[in-house]
């Protein structure tokens, strides 16, 4: 399968199935314990958000809090 194959099948996914291969894929490549743990924590953050267990940040709000 060719990249872009393989790239509108994992968008065909369910979004749990592609935070799960996201999770999958990272951790095939990522060597460090402490990488991992901070991915991990990442794709939990995202699920939080995607689940509405917390609310994101509007763009305004995300702009906002760079300056």
């Amino acid at each position: 399968m060719i990249p872009s194959e393989l790239s509108r099948s994992a968008l065909c996914l369910s979004p749990e199935e592609r935070l799960e291969l996201a999770r999958q894929l990272v951790e095939s490549v990522v060597t460090t314990e402490k990488v991992v743990e901070a991915v991990e924590e990442g794709a939990q953050r995202i699920e939080d958000v995607a689940h509405g267990r917390v609310l994101g940040l509007t763009e305004e709000q995300y702009r906002t809090a760079l300056e």
